[in-house]
């Protein structure tokens, strides 16, 4: 711009610079503060209180989801292992005419299974044969009545280990109540009725055993009698048959062992004594029957 232009325009301005305040004169001697000035002199605004201070809301703590009770574990029962029945030819283990404790742990836990009704007896028969036969056909296998490897797991995975009475009963059979004939003094007591003999003392039972009797055409007598003769190695003049431990009651007629009865049981008969099958029982007898003791044969 010209100076006579702003001259004309009738205006002096001057700037003043006085410490940190900038001014500017006007022709008419005041001052016009200029922007810096009008912003020192402004007055601040009162500094606006803070806001209060939110006290934090406390979220409640989280309430555990109930449990299910666990329900108690159920006991694993042990299934019995199924047997395995042997391939190919059966292996035997016993047939008939075995004997001995094996056969008397057959025939005991047949009769834990009601296969075998009589008490055992050591000897393998026609009747332990047809309980095993049965119990075969039963459980699916071959009816053979012989006892074979297969037959027997399976017979002992149905059955528990026998006692030693269950094995070694006194008799096959239960002993019949006593004659009272019996009741007095030291008696041989044989029923007919039960096939049993009973020693006895004075009322009191002292041994039991298994016994048998003459066929049809040679019975034994009936009735009392005494003891009138012992033999421990007796053998029959007329039969010519061994006749251990001989207690001779009525003539030719004696208690004695039988090696056919242990071998057979009771398909056989005698020719009219009585027949005694455990040799150890009638070993034991023979030592403590008297001769003149009571024989008493009923039915």
């Amino acid at each position: 711009m010209r100076k006579g232009q702003a001259v004309a325009a009738g205006l002096l301005v001057v700037a003043v610079t006085a410490g940190c305040k900038t001014v500017v004169i006007t022709p008419s001697g005041g001052y016009s503060p200029t922007a810096a000035s009008l912003q020192s002199h402004t007055p601040q605004r009162a500094e606006a209180h803070p806001a209060p201070a939110r006290t934090p809301t406390r979220t409640p703590p989280k309430r555990p989801r109930p449990t299910k009770p666990k329900k108690p574990a159920k006991p694993k029962l042990k299934r019995p292992k199924p047997v395995k029945h042997a391939r190919g030819p059966a292996q035997t283990v016993l047939a008939q005419g075995s004997r001995g404790p094996r056969v008397r742990a057959l025939q005991a836990r047949l009769a834990q299974l009601s296969h075998f009704v009589q008490k055992p007896t050591g000897y393998y028969g026609r009747r332990t044969a047809a309980s095993v036969s049965a119990f075969q056909r039963k459980h699916g296998l071959r009816g053979t009545g012989t006892l074979d490897k297969a037959t027997w797991n399976t017979l002992r995975a149905l059955t528990r280990p026998p006692t030693r009475p269950e094995m070694y009963p006194t008799t096959s059979r239960p002993v019949a109540a006593p004659d009272p004939r019996c009741l007095k003094g030291r008696v041989l007591c044989v029923s007919k009725q039960s096939n049993t003999l009973a020693w006895m003392v004075n009322g009191q039972v002292r041994a039991t055993m298994d016994v048998r009797f003459g066929a049809q055409y040679t019975p034994t007598r009936e009735g009392t009698f005494r003891v009138g003769l012992k033999s421990r190695r007796h053998v029959s003049s007329i039969y010519h048959t061994p006749m251990p431990y001989a207690m001779f009651f009525s003539g030719g007629q004696a208690i004695h062992f039988s090696p056919d009865f242990a071998a057979h049981g009771y398909r056989g008969a005698s020719h009219g004594c009585v027949n005694v099958r455990d040799k150890t029982k009638i070993a034991t007898l023979f030592q403590q029957v008297k001769v003149g003791d009571k024989v008493v044969i009923y039915k």
